[in-house]
């Protein structure tokens, strides 16, 4: 700077305040609100803990001088003292004052000094809050309210409920009868709108989420004939409480999540199925309309492939395979209107399979949960001559009440059907373990339910059998199926003993046990059995199995009578289309006269 610079007179820029600067300067500061303010609160709240427990007599005194600076404050500052102590700039507005009081009338006065001296006790007296704090006004409609500080050491959440409300510092009561003419022009309305306007902290709960109940579908699960008892006996079993038998099957409700273990865990149904439309009918045509009205969409969609069966009994209908096309015509027409494209038809491997049973004037129409039949478990590959079904098989073991625990002879064993199932129920081991199910490929399959419901049931197999299992066979290729079936079927060598043996020479492997067999006839025998055969077989079981119980299945009626034993009891049952009866026969020494 130079020197003429310095000898140069400065000028100074005065601003001067107005009354709106005035009246900011006077009016209380903004209030933040919202997450920002809270988390402050918490901060300035933690900074008094720490401040307390440091010194606390020096808090206590703080605290005191705060509260009775802030005490003194509306009196020092009111609007009465304002008034006072402001000179009388405004003699016009003083006048129209003057006049509206005047026009008031005498039952009104104009607050004055004395009143608002007599304020500042009555507000003196109010107590404070617990927490040591001043006591606050009470809020106006123009305050914005600011969430209470949490307590120290603890993490503030703003989505968290804003906890109890705060507590003011109560505002003077007027009496309408008694302070009416004491109080303020303009206040004592103010007093009625605040009372009425008084703010109410909700107190917000959560409620437990209500539990989704799960869709309940009416199922039906078809088996052999003559499996009907021992299929419900299994259902009710498996926690379906309310299975009741039918013709050929039994029916119960269940979820979806039911439906699945269903299909995991039954052994004698050859299907699941789970009903999805029914209705009265008269013509052909009101079975189109059954189709096209029933939601397929949820289940499959025009991107997969179709299959669809009929079967009736007692219906009127003159041709089955019109009723097949009906039913089929109306599902692929709802498709096609909802999704512009309609399913390819599959009649070998399809994603989706479909139903249609009529019964006298009435059609159901079911959805096919399992794909292929049941009794497939996917183990048996290698067939022998006219082999017996693995739900068959199984329903055998149930009717002759054979005990898991127990020695079991299958001296005719075939491929090993009867001996493997048996296994498997020893074992634990549920009978669609290995396979694909027809409803993993419909629309909304949950596959990780499917595979935990799978991992659950593997966790319950059992590592060995308690019971020897034994089979004969005079085919070594037979044989040799049996073991190759065996080894699919995830049993190891020691499991299941089959050797090449005839049924007239075999020994007992233990005291006592089942004979569960499933001997040749039909198909089986090719040629006329020898005279003698049922004969000698029936005088080694009477010799060597004294205190077994066998049980033999055949469309031979005449077969106790050959084997000059007395059957306990007989059983019908249908092998494929053939009529057969399963025997029971208690073997006992002496217990029949030789033959």
């Amino acid at each position: 700077m130079s020197a003429d610079d310095q000898d140069r007179p400065r000028k100074t820029l005065t601003i001067k305040k107005t009354a709106r600067d005035a009246h900011a300067e006077a009016a209380p500061k903004r209030v933040r609100t919202g997450a920002r303010a809270r988390l402050v609160a918490q901060n300035e709240r933690t900074k008094d803990s720490v401040e307390r427990q440091k010194d606390p007599e020096g808090y206590q005194r703080r605290q005191a001088e705060e509260a009775a600076r802030y005490a003194r404050k509306p009196a020092a500052g009111g609007r009465g003292a304002a008034d006072r102590s402001a000179p009388d700039r405004n003699p016009s507005a003083r006048g129209q004052a003057s006049r509206g009081q005047d026009a008031r009338g005498p039952g009104s006065r104009a607050p004055s000094s004395d009143r608002n001296r007599g304020d500042s006790p009555r507000r003196d007296a109010a107590p404070g809050t617990r927490s040591g704090r001043p006591p606050q006004r009470a809020p106006r409609l123009d305050d914005q309210y600011i969430a209470p500080a949490t307590p120290a050491g603890r993490f503030y959440d703003p989505f968290e409920d804003d906890g109890p409300a705060p507590e003011f510092a109560p505002e003077p009561d007027y009496d309408d009868a008694s302070d009416a003419g004491h109080a303020p022009a303009g206040r004592h309305q103010d007093t009625h709108d605040h009372r009425e306007r008084e703010p109410v902290v909700e107190v917000r709960s959560r409620r437990p989420r209500e539990t989704r109940q799960a869709e309940v579908f009416k199922v039906f699960a078809p088996c052999p004939q003559g499996l009907e008892e021992a299929l419900t006996a299994e259902m009710q079993a498996l926690g379906y409480e309310d299975a009741q038998a039918g013709r050929a099957g039994c029916s119960f409700t269940t979820d979806w999540s039911g439906v699945q273990r269903a299909n995991l865990y039954s052994r004698l149904a050859t299907r699941i199925l789970v009903q999805v439309a029914h209705a009265e009918i008269s013509h052909e045509d009101d079975i189109l309309d059954l189709a096209r009205d029933t939601p397929w969409e949820r289940w499959f969609g025009a991107e997969q492939t179709l299959r669809v069966d009929t079967s009736a009994i007692k219906s009127p209908v003159q041709s089955l395979q019109y009723c097949n096309l009906r039913a089929k015509d109306g599902i692929c027409d709802r498709l096609r209107e909802l999704e512009g494209e309609r399913p390819s038809i599959d009649t070998v491997r399809p994603d989706a399979r479909v139903h249609l049973f009529l019964t006298g004037h009435t059609a159901t129409l079911y959805l096919d949960t399992s794909g292929e039949s049941l009794f497939k478990r996917g183990w048996r590959l290698d067939k022998g001559e006219a082999p017996l079904r693995e739900n068959l098989a199984a329903g055998m073991l149930a009717l002759a009440g054979w005990d898991p625990a127990a020695p079991l002879l299958d001296p005719f064993c075939g491929s090993g059907t009867i001996l493997i199932e048996a296994a498997w129920i020893a074992l634990g081991v549920p009978p669609g373990i290995s396979r694909p199910f027809g409803f993993e490929r419909l629309r909304d399959h949950d596959a990780y339910r499917w595979r935990d419901l799978k991992e659950d049931a593997r966790s319950r197999i059992l590592p060995q059998l308690d019971a020897p299992l034994v089979g004969y066979d005079l085919d070594p290729q037979a044989i040799e199926f049996a073991r190759n079936n065996a080894e699919r079927a995830w049993l190891t060598a020691d499991s299941i003993r089959f050797e090449v043996g005839d049924a007239r020479q075999v020994e007992a492997p233990a005291d006592h046990g089942w004979i569960v067999t499933n001997p040749p006839y039909g198909e089986r025998m090719l040629t006329e059995p020898d005279a003698d055969l049922w004969r000698d077989w029936a005088a080694c079981l009477k010799r060597n199995f004294a205190g077994w119980q066998l049980h033999v299945i055949t469309s031979d009626m005449t077969l106790p009578n050959q084997m000059r034993l007395k059957p306990k009891r007989r059983v019908p049952l249908h092998n494929g289309a053939l009529d057969c009866r399963l025997f029971g026969f208690e073997l006992v020494a002496a217990g029949y006269r030789d033959a």
